[in-house]
């Protein structure tokens, strides 16, 4: 085979020659030769000083010749590979950094102190499915809710709408304070993971909007906010370890809400009310899944993790149980909203329902807890000791 030459005219080094013989040298082997021809004056003590820096050995007779360093040459000696493009690492190196999966990492770079980089602690194989799931049915509140639909109800009925969505408002900025906390701490070599995080702090930032914008379509600030809520929520924000922050806020905390916002949904009296709890309704879904599959790995991995979980739930018990739960505020606004009205017999009603409503969170959890893995006794334990608060 004869030995490749580059013609680099008269633009020599100094103009952008060397990124075709880069491209050259790449398609040969560690040892093979190159001749380089040119016109530029400088071009041999160019070339000497460019090889000398990148690795390569250089020559000159009666001609400019390259012979190709080791695979890895220059300031790519020592280099590392990111881990597998497809499959992440169950350990990145701190060094990999903010690298793509699959890169080639410069050696000597910095270390990044990301608290969450072990594959067991993060992981979910459901993470890219759900990240797809959750950019596929993003949604614009300004258009998937028709703010203009009449709202005829009574005043203390509009008032009992107000008070929940003050609820709801704070429990949903305690939901995107959490995984965008720990967002940040995810090595980026789990990306998905990241990702994923990110768009359910996207989700909660857009409940916030929208349960803030009906409290105020017909008042000019929001109802109360108790020291028992505020409470209970601190305990998620609080709260450090990645596996139980999810299981506390979305296997628990965010299962229940998914019963409250579809109780929402078919008892709020107006269409705008019964609208934004079905849409965050299904965002919830997706944070809840997540969370379910996130521990249900990490529980394959961690055979402490039940203890470890059921300790949360008892101490977070322990921290609030000189809190009064869920207030009595918003309590009422849920009876009088699956009432209607003052009437007796609705009032009954209304109450028979948010009785039914709590007896349904508590089924969910059951079986969430069972699905990871509880024995039916210690859910129904563990169910029981959940925050009156609901989240």
């Amino acid at each position: 085979m004869s030995e490749p030459v580059v013609d680099l005219g008269t633009i020599g080094l100094a103009r952008g020659g060397h990124v075709l013989i880069k491209h050259v040298l790449r398609g040969l082997a560690p040892g093979a030769s190159l001749r380089v021809v040119g016109d530029e004056p400088h071009l041999a003590l160019h070339l000497r000083t460019w090889c000398r820096q990148q690795g390569h050995g250089f020559s000159q007779d009666e001609h400019l010749r390259i012979l190709r360093g080791d695979k890895d040459v220059g300031r790519w000696r020592g280099a590392d590979r990111a881990g597998e493009t497809t499959h992440p690492a169950e350990h990145p190196a701190p060094t990999w950094g903010l690298s793509a999966r699959g890169a080639t990492v410069e050696a000597g770079g910095p270390a990044f102190s990301f608290g969450l980089r072990d594959k067991d602690t993060v992981w979910s194989d459901d993470a890219k499915t759900l990240y797809a799931q959750a950019l596929a049915n993003q949604w614009d509140p300004e258009t998937a809710i028709d703010w203009r639909a009449p709202i005829t109800h009574p005043p203390e009925v509009e008032d009992a709408v107000v008070q929940v969505m003050t609820y709801l408002v704070e429990n949903e900025t305690a939901a995107l304070i959490v995984p965008a906390a720990f967002a940040a701490q995810v090595h980026p070599h789990f990306r998905e993971v990241m990702q994923l995080l990110a768009v359910q702090a996207a989700d909660e930032a857009r409940h916030i909007e929208v349960f803030t914008r009906r409290a105020l379509l017909l008042r000019d600030r929001p109802a109360l906010s108790t020291v028992g809520g505020q409470a209970s929520l601190k305990t998620l924000i609080d709260e450090s370890d990645f596996a139980l922050a999810s299981f506390l806020l979305s296997v628990l905390g965010e299962g229940s809400f998914l019963s409250l916002l579809w109780f929402l949904h078919e008892f709020g009296p107006d269409p705008v009310t019964r609208q934004v709890a079905k849409l965050a309704a299904q965002d919830e879904a997706r944070h809840v899944a997540f969370g379910l599959a996130h521990l249900t790995r990490h529980a394959q991995q961690d055979k402490t993790l039940h203890s470890r979980l059921a300790m949360a739930v008892e101490r977070r018990h322990a921290a609030l149980a000189h809190t009064a739960g869920l207030n009595e505020e918003v309590f009422d606004a849920l009876v009088l909203l699956a009432a209607g009205s003052f009437a007796l017999d609705d009032l009954a009603r209304g109450w028979d329902r948010v009785q039914a409503l709590e007896q349904d969170m508590d089924e969910g959890r059951q079986r969430r807890l069972k699905k990871l893995g509880f024995s039916d006794d210690d859910a129904a334990a563990l169910s029981s000791l959940h925050t009156r608060n609901f989240m």
